[in-house]
């Protein structure tokens, strides 16, 4: 405490009552939760998992389009699409206009994986959001839609 019994502004904060801590921590318990209907039987990891899914949202896509809508960096991508490429999930392609360029798609287990997947990924969001009731989940959908907006902005 200060001479004049006030605390300081470091002594007030508390990481756990952080806006931003406090969504990172659920976005990761989030994550790891529904990991657990792909990544033991299939092997898979998050990031993988994400890959998958932007693949499946825009076949034939490339690394970068992944990277701008999945929300993970380069080096992510690029050693999540490996690893893919090494399970035989997800095959590249060359752009035949720009050689710097890939495209990206899965092969025949990969879509297998992903049908599979996105089914477990339904009934794993209807149980976590089960505690909620339809105007929560109106009013959650609102409020993250705004952060995100405010988040882009910053």
């Amino acid at each position: 405490m200060m001479k004049d019994g006030t605390q300081t502004l470091q002594e007030n904060f508390h990481l756990e009552d952080f806006i931003p801590y406090r969504l990172a921590v659920l976005a990761k318990a989030v994550s790891t939760a529904f990991s657990k209907a792909y990544a033991e039987r299939f092997g898979i990891t998050i990031p993988q998992w994400r890959v998958m899914a932007a693949i499946g949202r825009e076949p034939n896509c490339t690394a970068t389009s992944i990277v701008e809508h999945a929300a993970m960096d380069k080096v992510q991508v690029s050693r999540a699409v490996s690893g893919l490429i090494d399970l035989d999930l997800v095959e590249r392609r060359a752009d035949e206009e720009d050689r710097r360029n890939s495209f990206l798609s899965f092969t025949r287990q990969g879509r297998a994986i992903y049908d599979q997947i996105v089914p477990a990924g339904w009934d794993f969001e209807e149980r976590l959001m089960s505690i909620m009731s339809a105007e929560d989940i109106d009013d959650l959908d609102r409020l993250l839609s705004k952060l995100m907006d405010q988040a882009n902005q910053l």
